[in-house]
């Protein structure tokens, strides 16, 4: 009997899931992959809070699946750093210091800039025009307010800007980094007031690629990922605990 995945939750739900997974993944993943899926999207929308331990037998029974799939769900998870595992203390809900992720940001901040630079080199004219694809499907959903889909279209796009420098590399090590900075680049995106800039700024991304000026779209890259980091960080700590924090 084949074993099935249900997300009672909508906030679970995870059509076409793309976070830190590669892009071009098969519609119908296996069930372990869905299972991973469905645990990201509830550690990214904080009904897995940060630190909080992961009961197998609850979340087996939320998910509807067995726990073997669920054990190497985890797994993966924790290859991305979203999970830690401990032997003595099973498995919990990663929580990085604020310090800590302003210091992974600034090295993604880097590493999209190159990969911008680089795009504009070597990226094909079909990739560049799946990513202005992409970024009329996140509009459409940002139109919509469905906050969860807009994100995992943002993450495409800058997946697939990556993936569009051609260098394995730098796209390996945006990708390890990348996963564990997953929830928080998610709850940058709550931020109601900052959302039109986003916007704004994908589509100046959008134009400095299509003309590929490569330097402008390194510039505009590092802005906002730096943008990304103040909208974090006022979800993450109180103000008094981060920003005098610059050692």
């Amino acid at each position: 009997m084949t074993e099935r995945l249900t997300n009672p939750s909508p906030a679970a739900a995870a059509e076409a899931a793309v976070g830190p997974v590669p892009c071009g993944a098969a519609a119908e993943a296996p069930l372990t992959q869905r299972v991973a899926d469905a645990i990201r999207d509830l550690i990214v929308q904080d009904q897995l809070g940060a630190g909080a331990r992961i009961r197998e037998r609850d979340l087996a029974a939320r998910l509807n699946v067995s726990r073997t799939p669920l054990r190497e769900a985890i797994k993966i998870l924790a290859a991305e750093g979203l999970v830690e595992l401990s032997p003595n203390r099973g498995a919990r809900v990663a929580d990085p210091t604020p310090r800590d992720v302003r210091d992974m940001l600034r090295v993604l901040g880097s590493l999209e800039a190159l990969a911008g630079e680089l795009a504009c080199e070597a990226a094909s004219d079909d990739e560049v025009s799946e990513i202005s694809a992409l970024h009329y499907e996140m509009l459409a959903a940002y139109a919509r307010k469905a906050r969860l889909d807009y994100f995992k279209l943002n993450q495409r796009i800058h997946l697939a800007l990556v993936a569009g420098s051609h260098n394995r590399p730098l796209i390996e090590i945006h990708r390890q980094l990348n996963a564990r900075l997953y929830r928080v680049r998610y709850l940058s995106n709550l931020r109601n007031r900052t959302w039109p800039a986003a916007i704004e700024q994908h589509e100046q991304i959008l134009d400095a690629l299509t003309r590929r000026d490569g330097p402008r779209l390194a510039t505009i890259l590092r802005i906002h990922l730096g943008n990304t980091w103040i909208k974090a960080s006022e979800v993450l700590t109180p103000a008094a605990d981060w920003r005098g924090d610059t050692d």
